[in-house]
């Protein structure tokens, strides 16, 4: 979806506080390496202390900094590709969903939820990849805008 876009149009964002494909692709990459399977790991775990630590929504800003997007396209890639064998290797029996862990902000947490969290999250992230790359083209499309639900919203 991003790959041999101009840089330009992956960093630009909608306006004051929002994230650009680039910081969205650096959010992906860190949640690779330091959420979906470490956590999955803690919930399957036979600790009696199974807490998640914080994960840092924002780290993505210091870990991409000089990077291009397709370097980080590439690392995800690579990172997304790896979890997936990670999580086939886990060999989740269907009881497993069921087994909890703390989560520092939502409390107790099952398998389950937060493997379906990682889908949704993706998914979430997709939609506003889209999104903001639709309004660099909001102009562009003319009178065609008033038919364009995504240009509509806010």
């Amino acid at each position: 979806m991003l790959s041999g876009l101009p840089e330009d149009l992956v960093r630009a964002n909608e306006g004051g506080d929002t994230w650009s494909p680039f910081d969205v692709l650096g959010h992906l990459i860190h949640g690779e390496k330091t959420d979906w399977i470490p956590r999955a790991k803690i919930i399957l775990s036979d600790s009696p202390d199974r807490r998640f630590v914080s994960f840092d929504r924002f780290a993505q800003f210091e870990e991409s900094k000089g990077k291009s997007a397709d370097e980080l396209l590439s690392e995800f890639s690579e990172l997304r590709a790896q979890n997936l064998d990670e999580l086939r290797s886990l060999a989740i029996a269907k009881d497993d969903l069921k087994r909890t862990a703390l989560h520092p902000e939502l409390g107790t947490v099952n398998l389950e939820q937060l493997l379906n969290t990682w889908v949704v999250h993706d998914l979430d992230h997709i939609v506003q990849i889209s999104r903001t790359i639709a309004k660099q083209h909001s102009e562009a499309v003319g009178p065609w805008k008033e038919f364009i639900r995504v240009l509509k919203q806010n």
